[in-house]
């Protein structure tokens, strides 16, 4: 599924209009994102929780080349689904 299908989706389920529909998707994507950017955690109740990650400066390899690389320290976006949802896609 797609933006414009959740979208689509949203819409139909709320009785909106498409542009309705997509703005109340992308208002709620721009708010995860907001939270998460802020380093928040967030967790919607029979979905699952958003939180960042740290992730520590190392060393890698060049896998063309073999040569030694530093890896900057970063920030990832990691998503663990609530039990509901485990149990929808198990079942």
């Amino acid at each position: 599924m797609n933006h414009a299908e959740l979208s689509d989706s949203v819409a139909a389920a709320l009785g909106l209009s498409k542009a309705d529909g997509k703005k109340a998707v992308d208002a709620v994507i721009a708010a995860i994102a907001d939270a998460v950017a802020k380093g928040e955690e967030v967790s919607v109740a029979g979905f699952g929780k958003f939180k960042v990650k740290e992730s520590a400066a190392r060393e890698g390899r060049n896998p063309a080349t073999g040569a030694a690389i530093q890896i900057p320290a970063s920030k990832k976006l990691g998503f663990t689904a609530a039990k509901a949802v485990k149990d929808r896609l198990n079942s």
